[in-house]
């Protein structure tokens, strides 16, 4: 696979400052947020945005994960990981839910959140917030809050790393080694990191 990095660690905490500042300029009252990350990579990016969000605006904020593999339509395709626990740490009642996943490509895991999320009660809102937005769309689902868009082909990945999970930090894309390399231009993704 070729390695392409698409956001520097310093761009990543740039991004994620923004996108902080956005949730709270939607939802001043940090009291009535919930965090909800999506595993795997939403927990963790959901955890990281808890914590700006915090140094922003003095007061912690709720976050958790929601975990929505046994509500997707699409196992047989994708195939199954392990499970991994819902850990709602308040109701949901009268809360601004706001989902969080690293990459929304098809929309069907949001979607499958969406089911789950039903399961555990009634919202005052839910948003969703996604560090890439890598396009090819199968449901009419958008995120309110998108750190960059970055059009790939269908058979690329985008990678979000993490310090403290990872031993760097910053967004990459991933492309197979045998993919015709005039088919995609690095100079379309540096223009979508703007």
């Amino acid at each position: 696979m070729a390695r392409l990095e698409l956001l520097s660690s310093a761009e990543l905490a740039r991004t994620l400052d923004r996108l902080a500042t956005q949730v709270l300029e939607m939802e001043p009252d940090p009291a009535a947020l919930l965090l909800l990350g999506i595993p795997t990579r939403g927990v963790a990016l959901a955890e990281v945005l808890a914590h700006r969000l915090e140094a922003l605006c003095g007061r912690s904020v709720d976050c958790g994960s929601l975990d929505p593999t046994f509500h997707r339509d699409d196992l047989e395709r994708v195939g199954t990981r392990l499970v991994q626990p819902t850990a709602m740490p308040v109701g949901l009642e009268g809360r601004h839910v706001l989902l969080v996943d690293d990459v929304i490509f098809t929309g069907r895991t949001v979607r499958a959140a969406l089911e789950a999320l039903q399961a555990w009660g009634r919202p005052r809102r839910v948003s969703l917030l996604v560090m890439v937005d890598r396009g090819h769309r199968e449901l009419p689902i958008q995120p309110d809050f998108c750190g960059r868009v970055v059009p790939t082909r269908r058979q690329d990945s985008i990678q979000l790393c993490l310090r403290g999970i990872d031993e760097e930090e910053g967004v990459f894309l991933l492309t197979p080694g045998d993919a015709d390399p005039g088919a995609w231009d690095p100079s379309t993704a540096a223009s979508a990191r703007s």
